[in-house]
C-alpha cells in the first residue's frame, strides 16, 4: 500500500495506523525512496518501476517485512504513483486529502517553503523558497519570487493532482472524515483492501486533531487571498466551500 497526498495532510498518522493492522508493517517513509524520486519523476513508468522495486525490496528484506504487506508513505510517491503501482501490480493507493487552507496553515508554521527557512529534511532535500522537482517547467522564477502562503498552497496543488493519477488503482480519504467520522472514512479502504470495516475503523478512530479549520484563525486575509488565488480550482474540485461560503 501506498499511502499519498500533500505534506502536513495526514498522511503520517494513516500510515503508521494502517500499517498496525494484523498482517501489514508500516515501513514509514523509507528514505532511499525519498531521495530517488526527484530523478525518476520524468522517466518512463516501467524504467522508474524497476528501480523504485529494487529499493523497496532491499529494505523489506533487511528489515524482515516481505511475508507481510508493507505500507510506505512517502509523500513524494505522489510524483511517481503510476510507476510506484506498475512496480506493484497488487498494490493499492491511499489518498489522504485534507483542507488546503489547513495544509498552507501547517506548512507556514513548520516553514519549510518559507523564504527564510536554511537547512534540509531527512533525505538531504533543502528547505526555503527555491524551485523543487515538481514546479512546472518555466515557472522556477515565479516559485522563488511568491509569497510563502502561495508556495505552500502551489505545493498542496501539485502533490494532491499528481496523486489522483492513477484513480482506478487509489482510494481517496478525506482527513476531516477520518477524524469526524471513522466508520465511514474507513468503509472504502477496508474494501479494497479486503479487511473487515471495525479493524480499520478503530485505528482511524485514534485521530483527534482539534486543528480543523484553524485556517480561519490563522491565515491573514491576504495569506488565504494567496491561497485561493493559487489553488481555489483544486479546493473545489475537492469539494472544500470558498472562503466567502463558509
Amino acid at each position: 500500500m501506498f499511502v499519498v497526498g500533500s505534506p502536513r495532510s495526514g498522511t503520517t498518522f494513516t500510515g503508521h495506523t494502517l500499517g498496525s493492522l494484523p498482517g501489514f508493517v508500516d515501513l514509514d517513509e523509507v528514505q532511499p525512496w525519498k531521495a530517488a524520486i526527484p530523478s525518476l519523476m520524468h522517466l518512463p513508468h516501467e524504467v522508474a518501476a524497476r528501480r523504485l522495486r529494487t529499493i523497496l525490496e532491499r529494505v523489506r528484506l533487511l528489515g524482515l517485512a516481505r511475508g507481510l504487506r508493507g505500507v510506505e508513505q512517502t509523500p513524494e510517491t505522489s510524483f511517481v504513483l503510476p510507476a510506484a503501482l506498475r512496480a506493484y501490480p497488487e498494490a493499492l493507493a491511499v489518498h489522504v486529502i485534507r483542507d488546503g487552507r489547513d495544509v498552507v496553515t501547517s506548512l507556514l508554521e513548520r516553514g519549510w517553503l518559507n523564504a527564510d527557512r536554511t537547512g534540509a529534511d531527512d533525505a538531504r532535500h533543502a528547505y526555503g523558497p527555491h524551485p523543487r522537482f515538481w514546479v512546472e517547467h518555466g515557472r522556477e522564477d515565479e516559485f522563488r519570487s511568491v509569497s510563502d502562503a502561495t508556495r505552500c498552497a502551489w505545493a498542496w496543488r501539485r502533490y494532491v493532482t499528481a496523486a489522483s493519477s492513477v484513480p482506478e488503482r487509489t482510494v481517496e480519504v478525506h482527513y476531516e472524515n477520518i477524524v469526524t467520522d471513522p466508520v465511514e472514512a474507513a468503509r472504502p479502504v477496508a474494501a479494497r483492501l479486503g479487511v473487515p470495516v471495525f479493524a480499520v475503523a478503530a485505528v482511524l478512530g485514534r485521530a483527534h486533531d482539534r486543528s480543523l479549520g484553524r485556517w480561519r484563525r490563522d491565515l491573514t486575509d491576504d495569506q488565504l487571498a494567496d491561497v485561493e488565488r493559487e489553488a481555489g480550482a483544486t479546493l473545489a474540485e475537492h469539494d472544500y466551500a470558498p472562503s466567502a461560503n463558509v
